[in-house]
């Protein structure tokens, strides 16, 4: 499998990861021990759409039009890093907490734990690496 055929893999699954984030967070009883600022999720959702959209663009159009040129691809990959972020901090509301007060971890119909969000927002963080790399090194 050639690394072009990669990053259009890990591209669609990134697209599921920021649906599936933006479905799964909508609403205010959203699964895990804590809750989070509704602006995280939202801030992924809107980032990471940007970056599929500039993302898609580099990917599509010829190296010497000005979406496939230099300042879309890092607008792109800018974008990829804030999603990827943001992704890891809407993982922070399964970290775990001791204590007598401590609140229980609250589950969903989609998983009983963290398992689906872990999956989901290190895959996008492994995925983005993989983005900046295919980027800096003209694979893409």
């Amino acid at each position: 499998m050639s690394f072009p055929i990669v990053v259009w893999i890990l591209t669609a699954l990134a697209a599921v990861a920021i649906v599936l984030t933006r479905l799964r967070l909508r609403g205010e009883a959203a699964a895990g021990r804590f809750s989070i600022s509704s602006r995280v999720p939202l801030t992924h959702f809107v980032s990471g759409v940007v970056a599929l959209v500039l993302w898609l663009g580099v990917l599509v159009a010829p190296e010497d039009s000005f979406i496939g040129g230099p300042f879309v691809g890092i607008l792109a990959i800018a974008f990829w890093w804030v999603t990827a972020i943001c992704g890891l901090l809407i993982l922070a509301r399964w970290l775990p907490s001791r204590g007598r007060h401590a609140p229980e971890a609250a589950g969903d119909s989609w998983s009983d734990g963290p398992g689906l969000s872990l999956l989901a927002h290190l895959g996008m963080v492994v995925g983005v690496l993989v983005f900046t790399y295919a980027y800096l090194s003209a694979a893409v």
